[in-house]
């Protein structure tokens, strides 16, 4: 089924790219515990293979993964799929300059480790609506777009047969 007419018993799959193997089953528990769909993925390339094969709604990534930053990765997603909702969790403290770069990247959420379960799960619940009203409005505009265009080839079609009538 489209997520554009998920029903509201049909929960968001939420991927997590974390390569920390507590950390990424502390997350799972948290998350399935709400009944979301939980994908887990310890390097770039298996995450970006499940946004190929599976339509997910979150991404929660760390910043670092195998030394590798996740911002380009992160950008690249945001261009292909603009409504995905991302939380990046780091281990240390981040500069003013780097976290003004996550946030233009894509980044929704950031949360430092340790973080609490309970920030995780509000922020996620806020972004995944905000994710459903997004979906809204490009719903509504492609509709609007499809009636505009509706109504301009029917009010052609009237004035050319007006124009063969006279």
């Amino acid at each position: 089924m489209n997520s554009l007419h998920k029903t509201s018993t049909q929960k968001e799959k939420i991927l997590i790219l974390e390569e920390e193997r507590y950390v990424q089953l502390v997350l799972k528990t948290l998350l399935e515990g709400e009944n979301y769909i939980v994908i887990t993925a310890k390097t770039i390339e298996e995450a970006v293979k499940n946004f190929l094969e599976s339509e997910i709604s979150g991404l929660i990534t760390e910043y670092w993964i195998h030394q590798t930053c996740t911002l380009e990765a992160i950008r690249d997603l945001k261009k292909r799929f603009p409504e995905l909702y991302v939380m990046m969790l780091t281990n240390e403290e981040v500069q003013e300059n780097r976290y003004r770069e996550m946030i233009n990247v894509g980044v929704d959420d950031l949360f430092q480790k340790p973080f609490s379960s309970e920030k995780i799960l509000v922020h996620l619940k806020k972004g995944l609506r905000q994710r459903e009203v997004l979906l809204r409005k490009n719903r509504i505009e492609q509709e609007f777009y499809r009636i505009k265009r509706k109504w301009y080839f029917q009010l052609a079609a009237a004035t050319r047969e007006r124009r063969s009538v006279r």
